[in-house]
């Protein structure tokens, strides 16, 4: 086991077998579980008490896993997400990666890697705890107001939802604003080696940033890419 013991899981899954199956596991691992099935009981539970992570299942008999996220990153924004779907279409994927998902896993899925996923998230939401900001609770970075502890982006007016990831990376190249940062520390600081990252993780990545904070994205003037090295924050 590891320091990740006792973190408090929301589990939101209307499909008996998966939600038991997955609850079982889950506490055999050591984790707390709250297991739900709707919509409704997912926002009468995360009103009544704090979760360091949620897997939400997408299609739910009342609405959808997507509502829930939007109620999470309202009430408890440090909450990391998993989205669970039988539906690994692109469209889906992009609207949750747009309210702050940390992953998207498509069922069947096997146990031992959504566990992975689950602790890997975890770590990075330790990583991030309100603590390690300190004092800081908002940055400056080209268009966007970076509001750290609320894991939000105030870009002309709209407010964007930022995963863990996004926040872990921005605030990296926040603290060492005018040095370069190499791929292989951003990787190290954002990823695990059990998701299997590669440079080219990094780079996507920061082309997903990039449209965040830069005026025009295809010739970015605030982070800078250091040819064979990494990547420089002005």
């Amino acid at each position: 086991m590891s320091d990740l013991v006792q973190s408090r899981l929301l589990v939101v899954e209307d499909e008996k077998n998966v939600g038991s199956t997955l609850v079982e596991r889950l506490q055999r691992e050591g984790f707390l579980v709250t297991w739900v099935k709707s919509v409704s009981e997912a926002r009468e539970h995360t009103q009544a008490q704090a979760f360091d992570l949620a897997i939400l299942d997408v299609g739910l008999p009342d609405g959808s896993g997507f509502e829930v996220a939007a109620w999470i990153r309202k009430k408890q924004p440090s909450t990391a997400i998993i989205f669970l779907t039988a539906f690994g279409n692109a469209e889906d994927r992009i609207r949750g990666l747009e309210l702050g998902a940390e992953d998207y896993v498509v069922k069947p899925f096997h146990l031992k890697e959504l566990i992975l996923r689950i602790r890997n998230g975890l770590k990075r939401a330790q990583l991030i705890s309100p603590q390690s900001f300190g004092s800081k609770e908002t940055v400056t970075i080209g268009k966007a107001r970076i509001h750290l502890r609320r894991f939000e982006a105030e870009v002309e007016g709209h407010v964007i939802p930022l995963s863990h990831k996004e926040i872990a990376l921005l605030k990296l190249l926040s603290e060492r604003r005018g040095e370069v940062v190499s791929r292989d520390e951003i990787l190290n600081h954002a990823w695990s080696e059990d998701e299997f990252p590669t440079p080219r993780t990094v780079d996507n990545f920061i082309m997903r940033l990039r449209r965040l904070v830069e005026v025009n994205p295809e010739e970015p003037e605030v982070i800078k890419s250091i040819r064979g090295i990494g990547y420089q924050l002005l």
